[in-house]
């Protein structure tokens, strides 16, 4: 089984979420664990303050290191990124980060038992964090969210997806898109003619071998137009 933390200022972000689809489906047969925390659960002023203005001037607020360091120790009982168990992984999800791929994730839930989000807001996370209790810092693309957040239902929908059993189907992962470095091949279903728009002949034939050698001529064709960059 799969434990996810996500530790947030938000954790009713993630509650409808997980009840539906295949995360849902996922949680029931005890193949994932998903549960949302409140960073401030981790502060000990009387205002449960997260966030501090920064050192040296300039806009905005920085999370503060104090409660996600008690944050991720009460969850992994450890402090420091050398001690955490075998198996878990702590996460910063940030626009400075590694990009987010699916061989990212293949690893994640081939090596993980715990994979700790944190889910940064403001101007971002006291670097300290990221100097001493973070394992991985992923960005899910080059762009700037308002938070963490939807950077984290990202990671655990790709996650839950690949654990045997999550999709019903064992092969339904391996040939979807970027599992062989390419793009995935365009699928249709009835009716076979639309608007004008009819389904290749090929598909409708039943020749499982040649339908097989035209779906990966199709997606390197779909790759070389959308992602060359994959072909490199």
């Amino acid at each position: 089984m799969l434990r996810v933390d996500i530790i947030t200022i938000f954790p009713d972000f993630f509650r409808e979420v997980v009840e539906h689809g295949i995360i849902r489906r996922a949680r029931n047969a005890g193949l994932a664990e998903i549960t949302a925390h409140d960073l401030r659960r981790w502060t000990t002023d009387k205002h449960h303050s997260v966030d501090d203005r920064p050192f040296g001037g300039g806009d905005g607020m920085v999370l503060k290191p104090e409660p996600i360091f008690a944050g991720v120790e009460e969850l992994t009982g450890a402090r420091k990124r050398e001690d955490l168990p075998a198996g878990s992984r702590v996460i910063l999800l940030s626009p400075q980060g590694k990009v987010f791929t699916q061989q990212i994730a293949e690893d994640l839930t081939d090596n993980a038992s715990q994979v700790v989000l944190l889910c940064g807001r403001y101007e971002g996370v006291d670097e300290r964090v990221a100097d001493a209790l973070v394992t991985d810092e992923i960005s899910i693309g080059d762009y700037v969210l308002s938070g963490g957040e939807p950077a984290a239902l990202v990671l655990v929908d790709a996650l839950v997806r690949l654990l045997p059993g999550a999709l019903g189907s064992e092969t339904s992962a391996v040939f979807e898109s970027f599992s062989e470095g390419l793009l995935d091949y365009p699928h249709y279903t009835r009716p076979p003619e639309f608007e004008g728009m009819t389904v290749p002949n090929i598909l409708l034939s039943g020749n499982h071998a040649e339908i097989e050698r035209w779906r990966r001529d199709a997606a390197l064709a779909k790759t070389r137009r959308n992602r060359p960059d994959l072909l490199k």
